[in-house]
């Protein structure tokens, strides 16, 4: 998966001005380690990490019970590119000042909109910022292109390695569409 990153690197593919963050499930039906208990049941998590096209710039598989929030700074050792993206966009999950800070640290702008039980006192977003929501389709989409792999929608593997490799030539395969 780097060595086609890479090749879309240097074609300059790559629209880093912003990036777009998301989980979603997967069941694991085979057990195995790695694996986390939530209301859904066993499974883990993909997070993936897009540009402004919907390309995948990181990807990886972790355990389904910590929350999402918790999951994104982990996503930044499997960068596919050299720099960092300016902005990372998320939906609700990832508001968290926590977050913020560490994102804000590394020089990452993180837009998410508020969730309903954050107070006035304690708001961050503007509404300038939130307008670049609109485009967070372009992750969604990219979910759907993996969960087209049947091997990724269960995870039938008791290794996570071998399911995390799965992952990684599923996305190699739709950078190489790029290419």
């Amino acid at each position: 998966m780097r060595d086609a990153g890479r090749c879309v690197e240097e074609r300059g593919e790559y629209r880093l001005y912003e990036s777009f963050v998301d989980g979603t499930f997967c069941k694991a039906r085979g057990g195995g380690d790695g694996i986390g208990t939530t209301k859904a049941g066993k499974g883990v998590k993909i997070m993936v990490l897009v540009d402004a096209r919907g390309l995948p710039v990181a990807v990886d598989t972790m355990s389904a019970s910590p929350h999402e929030s918790r999951l994104v700074q982990g996503l930044f050792d499997f960068m596919l590119t050299e720099e960092m993206p300016q902005r990372v966009i998320g939906d609700k999950a990832y508001d968290s000042d926590q977050l913020d800070e560490q994102l804000a640290n590394e020089g990452v702008e993180l837009i998410s909109p508020h969730r309903s039980n954050r107070r006035p006192e304690n708001k961050t977003q503007d509404g300038r910022a939130l307008r670049r929501y609109k485009k967070r389709w372009r992750v969604e989409r990219t979910i759907a292109w993996i969960q087209h792999f049947r091997r990724l929608c269960i995870r039938w593997e008791k290794s996570t390695m071998l399911f995390a490799g799965f992952l990684h030539f599923a996305c190699a395969l739709l950078l190489l569409r790029e290419v």
